[in-house]
C-alpha cells in the first residue's frame, strides 16, 4: 500500500500552539519534509521527537520531489512542515501535493496553527467577507502598482511582508491608499510581545518608526465602502 503525505501544521512562535494528533503524526510518520533542517530540528528537538528530514524549498523542490515520491509510492507516509504555520500557505510544497494527487497518495491536511485568523479575529473590523492578498512584491515599483490594484478592492484586505519592509509598505500604502485607510497591524502573533496596533495607517507609520518596530507581522487594512 502507497504511504500517506501530512500537511502538519506548526506553531507560528508560540510552541505551546500544536495539536495533540499533529504531535502524534510527526512522532509516527516515517520521515518528515521540511522547509529547512535548522527550524526544523529546533521545533522537534523540543517535542523530542527524532526523524529522518528531507529539506523541500523553493530552490530545490523540482529536484526532491521524484525521491519522496518513491519513498510514499513504496508505503513510507510523510509528514510536510513548513517553518511555522500551515503548509503551502505562502510556503512550498505545492508541486509535492500536485504530484502525490496524480499518483493517487493520499494528501491529508492536518489543521492547526497560522497566522491568518488570529490577525483577523483580533483586528476588530467585520470579518465576514475579506480578502486575502498575501505577499506583496519586493520591487517598489510593482509593490506600488498592486497597491493600486488594491485600492480598488471593496473589502477588509490582509497583506503579509517581510519584517524590513514594514515600514517601507506602511509609507506606500499611506501615499496611494489614503493615511486615514483603518488598519490594524498584528504584530509577532503568540509570542510574548504580541500586540495589535490599531489606527490609521498613518498612525501605525509613526508608531513602526518610532518604536522601530522589526518581527513578523500581518497587516490588515478596512478598505471596505459601505
Amino acid at each position: 500500500m502507497k504511504g500517506n503525505l501530512y500537511l502538519v501544521s506548526t506553531p507560528i512562535g508560540n510552541y505551546d500552539d500544536i495539536t495533540i494528533r499533529g504531535l502524534n503524526i510527526l512522532k509516527n510518520a516515517d520521515f518528515i519534509i521540511c522547509e529547512e533542517f535548522k527550524e526544523a530540528r529546533r521545533l522537534l528537538s523540543h517535542y523530542q521527537i527524532n526523524k529522518e528530514l528531507i529539506s523541500l524549498n523553493e530552490h530545490n523542490e523540482k529536484d526532491v520531489v521524484n525521491d519522496i515520491i518513491l519513498k510514499l509510492v513504496n508505503g513510507k507516509s510523510a509528514a510536510l512542515i513548513s517553518d511555522c504555520g500551515t503548509p503551502l500557505f505562502s510556503d512550498p510544497g505545492h508541486l509535492l501535493v500536485e504530484v502525490c494527487i496524480s499518483q493517487n497518495i493520499k494528501v491529508i491536511p492536518v489543521p492547526g496553527a497560522n497566522s491568518l485568523l488570529p490577525a483577523l479575529t483580533g483586528s476588530g473590523f467585520d470579518i465576514e467577507k475579506f480578502y486575502y492578498y498575501g505577499w506583496l512584491s519586493p520591487k517598489k515599483d510593482i509593490r506600488r502598482k498592486q497597491l493600486l490594484q488594491i485600492k480598488r478592492i471593496n473589502e477588509v484586505i490582509v497583506i503579509l511582508d517581510t519584517p524590513y519592509r514594514l515600514k517601507s509598505l506602511l509609507s506606500d500604502i499611506v501615499r496611494i491608499l489614503g493615511k486615514n485607510i483603518p488598519s490594524v497591524l498584528a504584530f509577532q502573533l503568540t509570542m510574548d510581545d504580541e500586540k495589535y496596533f490599531r489606527g490609521t495607517a498613518e498612525e501605525i507609520l509613526i508608531i513602526a518608526e518610532k518604536q522601530n518596530l522589526k518581527g513578523e507581522y500581518v497587516l490588515i487594512l478596512n478598505n471596505a465602502r459601505n
